[in-house]
């Protein structure tokens, strides 16, 4: 007994999780008050209550991808235990693909923040938060990324989580977050269903001159013909918040573009924009 009581240092921090969870609860089991028993309290809405036997829980609705920005998967955790940071996920993956299950999915993680994708603006409220680790200067391991797609997966299929919500921290907080960093392998999530890619062989066409069997890459779209294409209007219909268009240029590139983030825009940007934009309308 004592051995396995002394091989998990987090039963603990478990019981504390365990009290916290019946705190929350309680809101649950509330019942209103009405204006009556309040003594007409002005602050009262309610004039009669009658429950509804037809609910159910909140379901999450997105999920947003972080990376820790930390050394390891004991020091993150550390970090995501102590009442201090204010800091929570529902799920850390170590560089080993080890999955560490934090909160229950149903709720409300502190992993967000000031943020806003589309109209949401508490995305905590309706997101599973997953950390990967990683310091934020380094590539992912792909041990890390196969158990993420895992995760995405089981996440996917048991809250029918749209393609489109699979995102990133620094996609919904253009002023204050870059992660995951620039070495997240977007793309391949994209292909397994997680997120969206652009079509390369749109965005790269090909020519095919009359003379010869090969094929030269387009590297300009300045013979491309113009249109009323609005840079900023496509990227406010992805989800990135626009109020600051150079800062959600830079979230777009670093999700989409990854080689440069700057906030201008290529003509190669602008090919990867518009064929992306028209995949979230």
């Amino acid at each position: 007994m004592v051995v396995s009581c002394a091989s998990n240092p987090y039963k603990k921090i478990n019981k504390e999780y365990r009290k916290n969870v019946k705190e929350v609860a309680k809101a649950y089991l509330e019942i209103p008050q009405t204006k009556e028993e309040l003594n007409y309290d002005t602050l009262s809405i309610t004039d009669e209550w009658v429950g509804t036997t037809n609910f159910s829980i909140r379901r999450p609705n997105f999920v947003i991808i972080h990376h820790t920005a930390q050394d390891s998967l004991g020091q993150t955790i550390s970090t995501f235990t102590k009442t201090s940071t204010q800091v929570s996920s529902h799920y850390v993956i170590g560089r080993d693909g080890t999955i560490v299950q934090m909160l229950n999915d149903y709720l409300r993680s502190w992993h967000a923040g000031r943020g806003k994708w589309g109209n949401v603006t508490d995305l905590n409220s309706v997101s599973i938060g997953i950390e990967l680790d990683n310091n934020g200067f380094e590539p992912f391991s792909e041990e890390q990324i196969a158990s993420l797609l895992i995760l995405c997966k089981r996440l996917k299929w048991k809250y029918g989580i749209p393609t489109a919500n699979f995102i990133g921290h620094s996609d919904i907080a253009p002023s204050r977050k870059v992660d995951p960093n620039k070495y997240f392998p977007w793309k391949k999530l994209a292909e397994e269903g997680y997120g969206f890619w652009y079509d390369e062989e749109v965005v790269y066409p090909q020519i095919n001159p009359l003379d010869t069997n090969t094929s030269i890459p387009l590297q300009s779209s300045d013979s491309l013909p113009l249109d009323a294409f609005d840079p900023v209007i496509a990227l406010r219909i992805i989800g990135y918040d626009v109020s600051n268009p150079a800062l959600a240029i830079q979230s777009f590139k670093l999700h989409f573009v990854q080689q440069e983030v700057s906030s201008e825009l290529t003509d190669l940007d602008i090919r990867i924009l518009k064929n992306l934009y028209k995949k979230y309308l």
